[in-house]
């Protein structure tokens, strides 16, 4: 039965409805409720057409993220028949732990053996943490946190759920690429609920990768009377409600002293006639090659308006990660390129050695030594709220700095 015929189905009165379920034969209506088609949303639990090989569901809590990837995982490993082979014979079912790929991929009310009609229901051999169909395919349950475990093991195919909750996401994920080297075609499946880390950006911004989105709204007729009203009428335009109720990926940090619309309404052009520039020095605490990155940020500053109100503008973000050395010279080419009037430096670790190792590189330079007695959040407030203001504007896109700003 096709999809357009039970979406027919679905929209005839009760009484036509009710006359067609029965004229259907015993084993056509047993088997309705494990045909797919018959159920899944188009918008998020149908699987894209095309040559993709990444498909992420961004989802809300309770949206059906786990019941698609679920039944992503039998579209690919079942065949026509019982017994017949299909597109799959090697899957990964990563979870944050085996346990919780047990209870929510293998054994959760949404998962695998739930879904499975009984003539295709795969055994569970929980001892080896392994599923195996009745055509001979099998499934392995994997531990992101664990991540070392995929060295070894090949899959031609993935399902990855709640990976933005991965404590090692991006080491797991990293892994799990270089065991998808079996079948012709293998491709995997990412079910997570939205939160803004580095690993799913990364994966949602790379070439071959689809993305569908659902609120828990769109599988309210599956959830418990009441239970998104009552969660909307708590969490209706907070972070935490766009999150995990309208499933979307909401940048930055709760909070967060920047947003990126901050940044983008203050962005504009510097002028010509800056009255002041200054190259400014977190210098890192260690002096290893692969020590924290060294902050080395340009900026400039005009006065203007009849009431001569300052306004700032970020020209420049040569941060850089290496020796002493490296950033130091890294600094002076700043401070020569952007004829910056003075080179300011935090010195609470390096004291006068910073001076002196700028110095021998440009002993002419004009310096000042700046010493931090609060913290870094105490000192960033008040820059934040001149952003707030409309005084604080970037030049250019700061891809980097923006990202660790926000």
């Amino acid at each position: 039965m096709q999809k357009s015929k039970a979406a027919s189905i679905a929209s005839l009165p009760p009484q036509a409805r009710t006359e067609f379920l029965q004229a259907l034969s015993p084993e056509t209506l047993a088997a309705m409720p494990h045909l797919w088609d018959l159920w899944a949303h188009p918008e998020h639990q149908t699987a894209p057409e095309g040559d993709w090989t990444t498909w992420v569901i961004l989802g809300g809590r309770g949206a059906g993220k786990t019941r698609a990837g679920a039944e992503w995982v039998r579209s690919r490993v079942e065949g026509p028949t019982p017994d017949a082979p299909g597109l799959c014979r090697r899957m990964a079912l990563v979870g944050e732990t085996v346990d919780e790929a047990r209870a929510v991929m293998v054994e959760g009310e949404s998962g695998l053996l739930a879904c499975s009609p009984p003539d295709r229901r795969p055994e569970f051999i929980a001892t080896r943490g392994l599923l195996r169909w009745p055509n001979g395919a099998e499934a392995r349950l994997v531990s992101a946190f664990n991540y070392e475990s995929l060295r070894g093991p090949q899959f031609d195919g993935a399902w990855s759920d709640e990976l933005a909750k991965w404590r090692y996401g991006q080491e797991a994920w990293d892994m799990l690429q270089f065991t998808l080297r079996l079948g012709d075609d293998p491709r995997q499946i990412v079910t997570t609920t939205p939160r803004d880390v580095p690993a799913l950006r990364r994966i949602l911004d790379a070439c071959g990768t689809v993305v569908s989105h659902a609120g828990t709204d769109a599988n309210a007729a599956n959830l418990a009377p009441g239970f998104i009203d009552r969660l909307r009428e708590r969490y209706a335009g907070t972070r935490l409600g766009r999150q995990e109720l309208d499933g979307v990926l909401v940048e930055g940090r709760e909070g967060a002293l920047w947003h990126r619309d901050l940044i983008d309404s203050n962005r504009a052009a510097a002028p010509d006639d800056l009255t002041r520039i200054v190259v400014g020095i977190d210098p890192p605490v260690t002096s290893r090659i692969h020590s924290d990155e060294c902050g080395i940020i340009v900026a400039g500053l005009r006065a203007a308006g009849p009431r001569l109100e300052w306004q700032a503008w970020i020209l420049g973000d040569r941060s850089t990660q290496g020796t002493p050395q490296h950033w130091a010279e890294t600094a002076v080419r700043a401070y020569e390129e952007f004829r910056a009037d003075r080179l300011v430096a935090e010195v609470n670790q390096g004291g006068e050695m910073i001076e002196a190792l700028l110095r021998q590189i440009d002993d002419t330079l004009a310096f000042s030594a700046v010493y931090a007695t609060t913290s870094k959040r105490t000192r960033a407030e008040p820059i934040s709220a001149l952003y707030e203001q409309g005084r604080v504007h970037h030049a250019e896109v700061f891809d980097k700095l923006e990202a660790q700003m926000c």
